[in-house]
């Protein structure tokens, strides 16, 4: 049985990652080399990098930035933003990523999805889908960062794109983006039922018990930004309050907090002694020092 992956997402802005509330406000949080050495060593699945400027610009990726930031990263790495050819594709691979994300690219140049699932496997093309419910209570899929309507609806959109080549989707709610209620559980309903290709979800992790709800409606991963910034166990934390849930997680760090409680907040409330001991410097393997 397939491992239900934890995702962290890297919102990149002005050269720095930033907290995204809603597409629409952003704060600093530091240095996208930082981000992306402690997502990995805090035992992330994966990492996805989005350029939030490279398209505005009507720039590539920075190929030298990106070789930088995949250079000790351990886990697969998503790039986006800026893609707009199959040379640029080629070039984030040489570069260190694992796979390519599309957005805008995508809905405007559909056929980029069939070239680069020809060229490189189905597996690298992952599709960002943004997604704003309307005020009739529908949704409608947005490019460029949230601010242009396409018109489509996302689960339409989505049937589409897998048909074309695309290997993974990964879906946002941008009403939901930043704002640590939950994740919108029916849009992500209705876009699995649409597609056979793995699904990620992402947009309002708050609590663990968020990232649980939307585990249950079968996605392939969940992925948040906000959520894991400057909080060094929240990876941790959040892996072992889905594996007590009964969710299929992977663990690879040498200590969980399987055996602990948590609050209403998703913190750890109580500790049991064995996990004190375990999380004490004389317990952390040499390998790991």
């Amino acid at each position: 049985m397939l491992k239900t992956r934890i995702v962290g997402v890297l919102i990149i802005k002005n050269g720095i990652v930033v907290q995204s509330l809603q597409f629409n406000r952003y704060l600093p949080v530091g240095r996208v080399a930082i981000a992306v050495e402690y997502l990995n060593r805090w035992g992330i699945d994966d990492i996805v990098l989005l350029d939030m400027d490279a398209t505005p610009q009507g720039r590539s990726p920075n190929f030298e930035k990106i070789r930088e930031y995949s250079r000790f990263c351990q886990v697969p790495l998503t790039v986006g933003g800026g893609v707009r050819s199959v040379k640029d594709m080629e070039n984030l691979l040489h570069a260190g990523a694992d796979r390519i994300a599309l957005n805008a690219s995508a809905i405007a140049n559909p056929q980029l999805i069939s070239e680069g699932a020809r060229l490189f496997g189905k597996q690298c093309m992952v599709i960002s889908i943004d997604v704003r419910r309307k005020t009739d209570g529908n949704y409608e899929v947005f490019s460029h960062s949230g601010t242009r309507p396409t018109g489509q609806s996302p689960e339409i959109l989505a049937r589409q794109l897998e048909n074309l080549g695309a290997g993974e989707i990964l879906l946002t709610s941008i009403d939901n983006d930043g704002m640590k209620q939950g994740f919108d559980l029916e849009l992500v309903s209705r876009v699995a039922e649409a597609v056979d290709i793995p699904l990620v979800a992402c947009g309002g992790a708050g609590h663990p018990g968020h990232l649980l709800e939307v585990c249950k409606l079968g996605v392939s991963g969940v992925a948040a930004g906000n959520f894991y910034h400057y909080t060094e166990h929240s990876v941790i934390v959040a892996k072992s309050y889905l594996h007590a849930a009964g969710i299929n997680v992977r663990l690879d760090s040498f200590v969980t907090y399987d055996d602990c409680h948590f609050d209403s907040d998703g913190r750890v409330a109580r500790i049991s002694d064995e996990t004190l001991e375990k999380l004490r410097f004389k317990a952390v393997p040499e390998e790991v020092i």
